[in-house]
């Protein structure tokens, strides 16, 4: 179940100061705090990042791709909705604003993660004609 693997990766990341292993070895992981925009519950995510080339301490891109499935996870449409939440990288946690990447730069930071970690191009296959990955950018406040 989601739910029990997620729980799994943010007791890791939270017992390791924000390292974990297996699958996400050595990967950089963020957890995305958020509140849905329908339950008004507060949840957690663990994603992969991409820090900003020019500015990587306050500028971190994260990318809604739910392993290639034909549509957004819930988590994009709650941040994009609210255009803000709270991150734990390593061991801060701190507020972010919450803007999409479009057009080229969008697809010139996907197409770094993707050169970085081949998972995201799979990613990208699977959803082609389907819908396009969202990128978003999340920027210290």
């Amino acid at each position: 179940m989601a739910e029990d693997w997620n729980q799994q990766i943010i007791e890791e990341f939270r017992a390791n100061e924000g390292r974990v292993g297996g699958p996400f070895e050595g990967a950089p992981i963020v957890l995305l705090h958020h509140r849905g925009r329908k339950s008004g519950r507060e949840f957690v995510a663990p994603t992969m990042y991409l820090p900003d080339e020019q500015d990587p301490g306050d500028l971190i891109y994260v990318f809604a791709s739910k392993a290639g499935a034909p549509t957004n996870p819930e988590w994009y449409h709650n941040l994009t909705t609210a255009g803000r939440a709270t991150v734990e990288r390593g061991t801060e946690t701190y507020p972010v604003t919450v803007t999409e990447v479009a057009g080229a730069d969008r697809d010139r930071i996907y197409a770094e993660q993707a050169r970085r970690y081949p998972g995201f191009a799979e990613y990208e296959e699977k959803t082609r004609g389907i819908r396009t990955i969202p990128v978003l950018a999340l920027r210290r406040a």
